[in-house]
């Protein structure tokens, strides 16, 4: 079997299971729905319980959840190879940090301005990624220069957040929660605010796939064959500073899902960013529906936020690869 072929059964198995993510999270909860009725529900206005419980409560989350994974590993994927770094991640590195202060600014100081936050969660995404790609700089990128950059950014970035919370402890219970990553309460208009990024970012990343298999080339052999390296650096990192500051605005700071998913898809698919992103980005559909799921269902009478659940899977996988790869 060639190598494209099996690319694309693996690619195809993937959409199966980011498919069986949604169904599942659409299926269970307090009140299980069997299968042949989830379309019977969606498909009719008919007024019953399990009708609005799926319209207007499951399906929205279960629609953020898989619409956040794709940005998050997409985001991952591609910071990975712009920084030459497999430890790369929107959230250990500082990115959803920058995010995540400019957010909670927007949050606590003008909470009617809700609809700007993704505005200034990719400022504050784009300044931190431009911040940690200037100190990591030094006659090239390092991928240890880029980590060690990243996790001071990151507290950096951090104390800002606490500092915050602190001045406006008034008004910090849902920037708490935000803080955690969650997908609790999320709802349509959360769908209808990271569904035009979601779509955006994944052409953008699709169409920027060659570039990115060019960049990995090596900077002396990229420019030979007529890449502008560090534009192109600089548009990508833009790129994964608006998808996770999308992801960031809307459930919080979830994290390692930008590290956990690309590696994964690249074990099963290689390096060619052709096939690497469309499988981390249906890897992380699957990955954040099926933990969201988890993390409300498993506990009896307690839903816990799914930021819990991934820096569980995530913290023992990012020491593995630190180990393996520093």
């Amino acid at each position: 079997m060639s190598d494209a072929k099996r690319r694309i059964i693996i690619l195809a198995a993937l959409l199966v299971l980011a498919t069986a993510g949604l169904v599942t999270s659409i299926m269970l909860g307090s009140v299980p729905v069997p299968p042949a009725e989830i379309w019977q529900y969606l498909s009719t206005n008919e007024t019953t319980v399990n009708g609005e419980i799926i319209r207007n409560i499951r399906l929205p989350r279960a629609l953020v959840a898989l619409l956040v994974g794709i940005n998050l590993a997409l985001s991952g994927a591609i910071l990975q190879a712009v920084m030459k770094n497999p430890l790369a991640d929107p959230h250990i590195i500082g990115i959803s940090s920058g995010a995540g202060l400019t957010g909670i600014f927007v949050m606590l100081l003008y909470p009617e301005a809700g609809r700007l936050v993704p505005l200034f969660a990719f400022v504050g995404a784009m300044a931190a990624a431009i911040l940690i790609y200037v100190l990591a700089w030094k006659n090239g990128i390092s991928p240890v220069r880029i980590i060690l950059a990243g996790v001071a950014v990151s507290a950096f970035l951090g104390a800002g957040i606490s500092a915050m919370l602190i001045f406006y402890s008034d008004r910090v219970h849902g920037a708490l929660m935000w803080m955690i990553g969650g997908l609790s309460a999320r709802s349509w208009p959360h769908v209808n605010l990271l569904l035009p990024y979601t779509v955006a970012g994944t052409l953008l990343a699709f169409l920027g796939a060659r570039h990115i298999n060019v960049l990995q080339l090596g900077d002396d052999l990229a420019k030979s064959l007529g890449l502008r390296v560090e534009l192109t650096r600089l548009c990508l990192t833009a790129l994964a500073a608006l998808l996770a500051a999308s992801a960031v605005s809307v459930v919080g700071l979830l994290g390692f899902v930008g590290l956990i998913v690309p590696h994964t898809a690249r074990l099963m698919l290689g390096s060619d960013y052709r096939f690497l992103l469309p499988g981390a980005a249906l890897l992380g559909a699957a990955t954040v529906t099926f933990c969201d799921t988890f993390a409300r269902t498993a506990f009896s009478g307690a839903e816990l936020p799914v930021g819990i659940i991934m820096a569980a899977l995530g913290a023992p996988f990012f020491l593995f690869l630190l180990r393996r790869d520093l």
